[in-house]
């Protein structure tokens, strides 16, 4: 069990671009429709784009929505979007890591380098930050007790777990998350929320003061139309 709850830090950070479903939206299909344009429609080999469709099935995106975003991606070969990861510093010298799709590296660079300095950070170069993380897959686990996911340790191979309310959060090797829900789904065990995540390896703790200014610039990061996800390596409370 992990000393801190990273669920709960998840989905701190996550709650404002929850809140804004349009926001959402647009991610959600930008991703499904560059996951469709790299890998194919077919989800049994394309891993990223299964887990893009059920992320926006997650998010409520209408099914035609998404059948139109892989149809799109199939026939605009001129489409020319890269999936670009930059890498900077917030307040008080914690590690931003912003994840983005884009058609224009100019325009993102700029937008991002904006936000930061205005939000007392900045904008650093490749690898400046990375190590500090590491990419984890996340699944749900529901009305599961402790003691119900540990009689399935055996079958499955975890990074960690936390026990919430409702029952269980699974931290995975990414390469094994559909593997693991597969495997609860065939004992009719309701999973959902999975996700790949880039998860902090230490954890800043910060005043609540500082906290307001860091949520701040995560939401001024949010804002920018090319940035999919973003993580920090700062303990929300």
């Amino acid at each position: 069990m992990a000393g801190h709850s990273k669920w709960a830090n998840i989905q701190h950070r996550k709650k404002a671009q929850d809140n804004k479903r349009g926001k959402v939206f647009t991610k959600a299909i930008r991703e499904i429709t560059v996951a469709a344009k790299l890998g194919g429609p077919d989800i049994s080999s394309n891993s990223r784009l299964r887990l893009a469709i059920s992320k926006a099935n997650s998010s409520n995106v209408p099914k035609d929505t998404v059948e139109r975003a892989i149809k799109k991606a199939l026939g605009d070969k001129d489409q020319n979007i890269q999936e670009i990861t930059y890498e900077g510093y917030g307040p008080n010298g914690i590690a931003v890591i912003m994840e983005c799709l884009t058609n224009n590296k100019n325009r993102t660079v700029s937008e991002l380098r904006h936000v930061l300095l205005k939000h007392g950070g900045s904008l650093g170069t490749k690898g400046s930050v990375l190590h500090l993380f590491k990419k984890v897959g996340i699944i749900k686990v529901l009305d599961t007790t402790e003691d119900e996911l540990l009689s399935h340790m055996e079958n499955i191979d975890l990074i960690d777990f936390e026990i919430i309310k409702d029952g269980c959060i699974l931290f995975t090797d990414p390469n094994k998350l559909f593997e693991i829900k597969k495997y609860f789904e065939e004992k009719s065990i309701i999973v959902e929320n999975e996700e790949i995540v880039m998860d902090p390896i230490t954890l800043i703790n910060i005043d609540n003061m500082q906290q307001e200014k860091i949520l701040n610039l995560s939401d001024k990061l949010e804002e920018i139309d090319d940035v999919q996800n973003i993580y920090m390596n700062v303990n929300l409370n």
